[in-house]
């Protein structure tokens, strides 16, 4: 692994564990599942910080037992497409919905 790759997945990590900590309190999902679905936010979010195809920050990631949504804007749609690709590569995806827009 490379730097840019280390500290993209650690500043993720820490940011999704002290702002996301409210889905395990309201029952949606056990803890085991909650710190799996934040390990594929983290790795998603760190293959789009380490591609130079897509925009880390105008793509958000969420995931709920496995299944990631893709939301915000796209240059292109390549860039589109590229982002969905680099999110099924991640372990423990099992669904992914690309809800990102393509900026007219």
């Amino acid at each position: 692994m490379n730097v840019r790759y280390t500290l993209a997945l650690s500043a993720t990590t820490v940011a999704l564990l002290f702002t996301s900590g409210c889905a395990v309190t309201r029952g949606q999902e056990t803890v085991g599942a909650y710190v799996d679905d934040t390990a594929i936010t983290t790795a998603v979010k760190a293959r789009f910080v380490d591609n130079s195809e897509v925009d880390a920050s105008a793509i958000s990631v969420e995931t709920m037992k496995g299944t990631v949504m893709l939301s915000g804007f796209a240059k292109n749609s390549r860039e589109r497409t590229m982002a969905e690709t680099l999110t099924w590569r991640v372990a423990g995806v099992k669904a992914v919905k690309n809800e990102v827009a393509i900026r007219p």
